[in-house]
């Protein structure tokens, strides 16, 4: 796989600092039940990696000493930690928001039985990936008969009260574009994917998330490979929007790898470009308990122009319309 680490670090990316820290995002490890041509985790079957007992400790000792209202749990395929269901139901027990990122094919899984019922019960806000409402779009992208585990998967959640008006069960969905272009305009793909999953599957949702490929990872190689990676790069500079670098997630949010080393977001991580803190060359959750990060520099490099481009791209959608 092409590293794409050097090809992203010309430093002319402007300067951002942090605001008060709102989310915890925890990687709890890169083992996934499927291998998406766009994932920027590279997760997968064969990766076998997961957070430790000790450092899933020090996430909820950090949750428990900071107050910090949000959790947003991912993967590869989080469920998949043996630990997960405890995680949610200490976090909840704190009055900790938790979100889930699934891939909606996980509820399926052998050794999953009552995920969604104990989802449910814990309130869990779910985000799942559905690059698409076409069942070709989907499979192109994330592997033969994944549209249709995931329309199960939507219906079942639905059952359950998820996705519906009152709010008391949020479901979100997220669309990525097959290659290397920018999401359309959010609000309009939204009305598409609500009319098109209600009429053909009775299908509710809450929201539709666009997120922008980074490149970087699996889809960057990807880029590399068909000579796409500077042209995207270009496309990505010149649609650069400064009023996006307001509202970029890494303002409030801290991203922890499955080792417990922190960073500024999840694509960071990725790429191994640690949060810097007091000049330590890495710096890990338990050690940041007594820490307040406002005003605190991000590493930032030229993916950044990823979350600011168009309409903008973080972990909750297009930025602005």
């Amino acid at each position: 796989m092409h590293s794409t680490l050097a090809r992203l670090a010309t430093g002319d990316f402007p300067p951002l600092v942090r605001k008060q820290l709102d989310t915890l995002q925890v990687n709890l490890g890169y083992r996934c039940n499927q291998a998406c041509l766009h994932c920027h985790v590279n997760a997968g079957p064969t990766r076998t990696v997961m957070m430790s007992d000790d450092t899933l400790e020090d996430v909820l000792a950090f949750l428990q000493a900071t107050r910090v209202p949000t959790l947003d749990i991912t993967g590869g395929a989080p469920e998949l930690h043996p630990r997960f269901r405890h995680l949610v139901e200490a976090a909840r027990d704190l009055g900790v928001r938790a979100i889930d990122r699934c891939n909606l094919t996980i509820l399926e899984q052998p050794g999953q039985d009552g995920l969604a019922e104990f989802l449910a019960a814990q309130q869990v806000e779910i985000t799942a990936s559905l690059p698409c409402y076409l069942e070709e779009n989907v499979d192109a992208q994330r592997g033969s008969g994944v549209f249709a585990a995931s329309i199960r998967g939507l219906r079942r959640l639905n059952a359950l009260g998820y996705g519906h008006g009152d709010g008391a069960l949020v479901l979100n969905l997220v669309f990525n574009p097959q290659g290397p272009v920018l999401p359309p305009a959010q609000g309009q793909l939204e009305a598409a994917y609500r009319e098109q999953l209600r009429s053909h599957y009775g299908i509710e949702f809450t929201r539709l998330y666009t997120l922008t490929n980074m490149p970087i990872q699996r889809f960057g190689s990807t880029l590399v490979s068909k000579r796409q990676f500077d042209p995207y790069m270009r496309l990505l500079r010149a649609s650069f929007r400064a009023e996006n670098t307001e509202t970029v997630m890494c303002r409030s949010l801290i991203s922890v790898d499955w080792q417990g080393w922190v960073y500024d977001c999840d694509f960071n991580q990725m790429l191994g470009v640690p949060l810097v803190l007091d000049a330590k060359p890495r710096v890990r959750l338990a050690d940041l308990i007594d820490t307040d990060l406002t005003g605190n520099p991000i590493a930032v490099l030229d993916h950044c122009f990823g979350c600011t481009a168009g309409q903008g791209s973080s972990c909750g959608g297009a930025l602005t319309g």
